[in-house]
């Protein structure tokens, strides 16, 4: 569905990725795992078009994206929701979500997609008519998931949503994205500094260091490689 052929990519003017080569199949939840500063957001820029590829391919539906707009890649239905929490902060709840449901192939299910949003996020229809930067930073993180699903994504990428949030909030918005991806079959593609808890709801994984993929494979497989344990896992 998603190939990511050998790309090296620059964001800020300096090399952020070298030579770094993933796949997201159908239906598949892929966790991308690393240190601070080693490319994993700028893996998930390149993908979604904000940031620029300066040699390698990527394809999505058998269709090279590698040179396409980033809003045209919206179109397509690959969804990035960035680090941060980029809520519109003098809008309502509602109006946020409303934002998110605008691509096209999303407008005619805006209902229907409003509906499931809020029961997966029962707190956003208490807050529907609250303005957004009045929410608390796990209600923040909530709503942005909110948003991108109202755009009926064929691809939801994913960048450290458990950045400044409460152990306890961490672990309920972990457990609301594995229980996303069972309910709504979504591709995902998750950039998380929490080695465990990325690897434990994922399919695959791959470990992204220096700008270069190191490690991927199965979730059993990472989980149980030594080098892994002792650089993410803390186990050995």
């Amino acid at each position: 569905m998603l190939n990511v052929k050998e790309i090296t990519a620059a964001y800020g003017g300096m090399e952020a990725l070298r030579q770094a080569s993933i796949y997201l199949s159908q239906g598949e939840f892929v966790s991308l795992i690393g240190p601070n500063g080693a490319g994993k957001s700028t893996l998930l820029k390149s993908i979604s078009g904000t940031a620029k590829c300066v040699s390698g391919e990527i394809s999505f539906r058998d269709r090279d994206i590698t040179k396409l707009e980033a809003h045209k890649r919206t179109r397509l239905g690959i969804i990035h929701i960035p680090e941060g929490r980029r809520v519109f902060p003098s809008l309502t709840v509602g109006e946020n979500l409303e934002l998110g449901g605008s691509r096209s192939e999303a407008r005619p299910s805006a209902k229907e997609n409003l509906k499931v949003v809020l029961d997966f996020f029962p707190v956003l229809k208490e807050r529907y008519r609250q303005f957004a930067g009045t929410l608390s930073g796990g209600e923040q993180q909530m709503l942005v998931i909110g948003r991108g699903l109202m755009a009926m994504p064929r691809v939801l990428m994913l960048d450290e949503p458990s950045l400044g949030l409460s152990p306890l909030l961490t672990e309920h918005i972990f457990e609301l994205i594995r229980d996303i991806r069972r309910r709504l079959q979504l591709s995902i593609l998750l950039v998380e500094q929490r080695a465990i808890e990325a690897l434990e709801i994922c399919d695959r994984g791959y470990i992204l260091e220096t700008g270069r993929i190191t490690i991927g494979g199965p979730r059993d497989l990472l989980m149980g490689n030594p080098e892994v344990q002792k650089a993410y896992l803390g186990t050995i």
